[in-house]
């Protein structure tokens, strides 16, 4: 007869013997009535019912607390154990009264649903924190002699190696992440790593050290807005003190063109006068004439009707004796030829005033504002000359440029309505003629494909990298000041004196400024940076690959804050700012180009 088969030891455990989330000692629990005089299971040797490997895993604290649970079991007999575990639950729950309440630092067991409490220790292999109670199988079960347990950790899952599943307590200098101690025998092999707490006592000087550094720029910064807003007051009053003189001067001088202009007047009146009274002298004459004309007429008459020959010739030698000379004095004055001569001298005086006043006025203005351009001196200049040593040498090698990096994004407001923005305001595209429905902003390009940065460079090193797609796009610097809505060169970034720009046309670069270009003999690159050291007045355009090229370089003053601007001529030309240190991509060839490019403004 076959013997029946004995029932597995390990499927009657209790729920906290095998490892349950909760619940009592059984009282047909095997483990629970062992007895600590019992022989030890042949598999290997035990201290107080737990594997020596087992126990060699644990910390001292986990051992400590393992065998004060173990020695307030004891070798019980069977029959009270039921009444002691409801004295168990009571004294629990009497714990659980005395038990501080949780503050907003403590880890909460993730076991206890409905009444949480502190948890006593994490599980790194389960991902989960458990309380005194609820940490009994990890300490007691060999099941989970493997099973790792430190500290209670808030965000386990944070705060834990996903490749290792150990506590992140290392720092790596060198690659500046968190990592396990199993990690510096692995892909960190060699590193400077340091304990976190060593670590973030390091990195916390380094941050006072910052925020120190800070506290001074900020004052400085605060300092110079109080100096701008004096230099603002200064600046308005000495406009208005020079307004006054402009006023004061050119009242002047319109007093004296004012007089001479009554003077002019004057004369011209008197000549009119004389004309007029010469004109009305003549005309008295001619009356007098005509009346003299008609008697002589009158008596011509009653002469031919006398019949007496001899009385008709004597009062005909009568008459003639008497009759006054009928010649006519002649009646042109000569005025036009005088008034003619007289506007000529007006016309060519006036000319000649008039360039006298743009060579004497608005000329030699021009030249001592150029000459003279001090501008407004801050301590933001002055301290940042300071930070950046003039000597420090300029960056050679990509990883010196990207020491500089600076994230620049498009501004939509200034976009014109043909250009298209993706990738978070990091990529544009020239849609034509697809419009899009921009707002109606004064900052908003009109006429000009253009678009600037929101981002602006004012003292100090800047860097930022672009990859251009298409025929005839354009990247540059600019002021703010620049026209919006103008459809002239000025309004363009090739077209006035404070804009600086690099032009790819297909198969060339070519610079330009104050609407000068100049051809450059450089292969293509798919990727530019743009370099500015405000504070030297340099601007470089570099072709980013395998090495640093320089394409162009310009050597200004400048006055203002440097926007980066962006020309997009023609369909489908497409530039996109790229992060700093992105790969770049491969570069490609030239497409040949089309037949018919329509260039747009």
């Amino acid at each position: 007869m076959a013997e029946t088969a004995a029932p597995d030891p390990e499927q009657q455990l209790c729920s906290i013997c095998s490892g349950g989330p909760g619940g009592d000692k059984g009282k047909e629990c095997p483990r629970c009535l062992q007895s600590p005089d019992k022989p030890e299971p042949a598999d290997g040797p035990k201290v107080n019912g737990m594997d020596v490997q087992s126990q060699d895993c644990k910390s001292p604290e986990e051992i400590k607390i393992q065998e004060h649970l173990t020695e307030s079991e004891g070798a019980k007999d069977p029959e009270l154990e039921e009444a002691e575990t409801e004295d168990e639950v009571k004294e629990e729950d009497k714990d659980e009264v005395k038990e501080e309440p949780l503050g907003p630092d403590d880890v909460v067991c993730d076991t206890c649903i409905e009444s949480p409490r502190r948890a006593l220790k994490s599980c790194l292999t389960c991902l989960v924190s458990y309380c005194e109670a609820h940490l009994r199988p990890h300490l007691e079960n060999p099941k989970f002699q493997n099973h790792r347990l430190v500290e209670p950790l808030r965000d386990i899952e944070r705060r834990t190696c996903e490749s290792h599943k150990w506590p992140l307590d290392l720092f790596c200098c060198a690659d500046a992440c968190c990592i396990c101690q199993d990690c510096v025998t692995e892909e960190h092999r060699g590193h400077n790593a340091k304990p976190v707490v060593e670590a973030r006592r390091h990195i916390e000087r380094e941050l006072k050290d910052k925020q120190t550094e800070m506290v001074k720029t900020l004052t400085a910064a605060e300092n110079a807005i109080d100096k701008l807003q004096l230099n603002t007051v200064s600046i308005e009053q000495s406009v208005a003190e020079v307004q006054a003189v402009i006023e004061s001067r050119f009242e002047e001088l319109q007093a004296v063109v004012e007089k001479a202009k009554r003077e002019v007047t004057e004369i011209l009146e008197g000549e009119h006068k004389q004309a007029v009274k010469q004109a009305e002298g003549i005309r008295v004459h001619l009356e007098q004439k005509c009346t003299e004309l008609k008697k002589n007429q009158a008596q011509i008459e009653k002469l031919s009707r006398n019949k007496n020959d001899v009385d008709f010739l004597q009062e005909y030698s009568q008459w003639k004796k008497e009759a006054a000379d009928v010649s006519l004095p002649g009646v042109y004055i000569g005025l036009t030829d005088r008034l003619h001569s007289f506007s000529r001298v007006i016309v060519d005086s006036t000319e000649q005033l008039c360039a006298m006043l743009v060579s004497s006025y608005t000329e030699k203005v021009k030249e001592a504002c150029k000459n003279d351009k001090t501008g407004i001196k801050t301590t933001v200049h002055a301290i940042g000359a300071a930070k950046q040593n003039l000597f420090t040498p300029e960056p050679v090698t990509h990883a010196d440029f990207l020491k500089y990096a600076a994230h620049v994004s498009f501004d939509a407001d200034t976009a014109h309505k043909f250009l298209r923005l993706t990738e978070e305001n990091r990529k544009v595209t020239n849609t034509t003629p697809w419009q899009h429905p921009y707002p109606e902003l004064p900052e908003r390009f009109e006429n000009w494909r253009q678009v600037l940065a929101t981002e602006s460079f004012y003292m100090g090193r800047h860097y930022f990298e672009t990859d251009i797609s298409g025929e005839g796009t354009h990247i540059g610097l600019t002021y703010k000041s620049i026209d919006r809505k103008g459809n002239e060169s000025n309004s363009c970034i090739t077209g006035n004196d404070f804009s600086w720009c690099l032009q790819w046309n297909g198969r060339t670069f070519s610079a330009w400024h104050s609407d000068v270009e100049t051809p450059l003999s450089v292969e293509k690159f798919t990727r530019l940076g743009v370099y500015v050291d405000y504070t030297r007045g340099l601007l470089a355009f570099y072709g980013v690959d395998d090495n640093m090229a320089l394409i162009h370089k310009y050597k200004a003053e400048f006055l203002e804050p440097l926007y980066p601007a962006f020309w997009l001529p023609k369909k489908e030309n497409s530039i996109a700012l790229v992060a700093p240190g992105e790969p770049v991509k491969l570069k490609s060839s030239s497409p040949p180009p089309p037949n018919e490019a329509e260039v747009a403004t």
